[in-house]
């Protein structure tokens, strides 16, 4: 089975994720977040990912006693990991 697209609410938007020849291309409303390279290294798409996570998750307001700071996202690395994920099963990695 093949994903070839999906679709992810978000507490700021939806998130699209799309497969393209050879990745993904990730979007947000009429916004064009970045593409995802099938052969890109897995700390590349995991800083996308954690990205994506902002608008999904939200990020967080004021530093917290976890060590988050404002603009992290409101996310566990547990669920950064989830959304990467997702966006390699379209991107076919």
């Amino acid at each position: 089975m093949f994903i070839k697209q999906i679709v992810i609410e978000g507490v700021d938007g939806d998130v699209e994720v799309l497969q393209i020849d050879g990745g993904a291309l990730v979007t947000s409303g009429s916004k064009i977040l970045f593409e995802v390279r099938a052969n890109e290294d897995r700390e590349s798409r995991y800083a996308k990912a954690r990205e994506v996570a902002k608008i999904i998750c939200g990020t967080v307001k004021h530093h917290t006693r976890w060590g988050d700071k404002p603009g992290d996202p409101n996310a566990t690395n547990s669920m950064i990991h989830d959304v990467l994920n997702e966006i390699d099963r379209v991107a076919g990695c």
